[in-house]
């Protein structure tokens, strides 16, 4: 029977899955995000967890003064902590930044967000980060997102509206501008504006009395052009006589 041996055995053997999973514990508090398999990182969350909790207890500790005497630090949990995470500076930043950050937390550090499968063996992957690192995703944070959609959308509505009674209301025509009035020192009555001086144009009656006149002047006929030919003849004829007389 299988007692007190629950885990994930992630097909290697107790020291390899040991090692494995402090190198994925090192990677997520240096990046504070790592992309592995869904297995791997159901596996790390409970491991890096556990020693979160650590450091943030020997903060608490540190900060209420529940050390031995002529201590200001933690040292036994850190070297707890360093028996698993054999890098001085991931513990030096775990206990100076990560720990007092996420001191008010009460558990849960980690998210995983599955990302689908991956190319060539189709292991489906995942992304495992801290909560306080990554992108906010907590309940307050979509509600307000969800309020700012709605008040958008009805602005939106609204400006449509305004444009489309804009749109049926006729464009009323600007007013005239008033002329400012002109007073001279000569004259007393005030200048008003100078209107365009139009051409006289003459009335129906008026044209049709010229019309009728100009039909009743009397016309040169024909026979007076020919009398008149004739008369020049006879003067013409009469001077060479006289001179024959003469």
């Amino acid at each position: 029977m299988r007692h007190l041996k629950k885990g994930w055995k992630l097909k290697r053997t107790r020291s390899h899955r040991k090692a494995l999973l402090r190198n994925l514990a090192i990677s997520l508090l240096e990046h504070k995000k790592i992309v592995t398999t869904v297995a791997k990182a159901k596996a790390l969350r409970p491991f890096v967890e556990k020693i979160i909790t650590r450091a943030k207890r020997a903060v608490l500790r540190e900060r209420n003064g529940q050390l031995p005497e002529g201590q200001s630090l933690d040292i036994h949990s850190r070297r707890v902590v360093g028996r698993l995470i054999h890098n001085k500076a991931i513990v030096q930043e775990l206990f100076d930044t990560i720990a007092p950050t996420v001191i008010d937390r009460p558990g849960g550090y980690t998210r995983i967000v599955k990302l689908g499968f991956r190319r060539g063996d189709a292991a489906e992957l995942a992304a495992i980060e801290l909560v306080d690192w990554g992108a906010p995703q907590d309940g307050a944070v979509s509600l307000k997102s969800k309020k700012k959609a709605a008040t958008k959308k009805k602005t939106t509505s609204q400006s449509k509206k305004l444009s489309k009674k804009t749109k049926e209301e006729p464009v009323s025509s600007k007013p005239e501008e008033a002329v400012p009035i002109v007073e001279h020192k000569d004259s007393i009555e005030p200048t008003t504006q100078t209107s365009v001086v139009e051409e006289e144009v003459p009335s129906f009656a008026e044209t049709k009395q010229e019309h009728e006149t100009h039909e009743a002047s009397p016309e040169i006929s024909s026979e007076t052009i020919t009398d008149e030919k004739t008369e020049l003849e006879n003067t013409e004829e009469s001077k060479p006589q006289e001179k024959k007389e003469e």
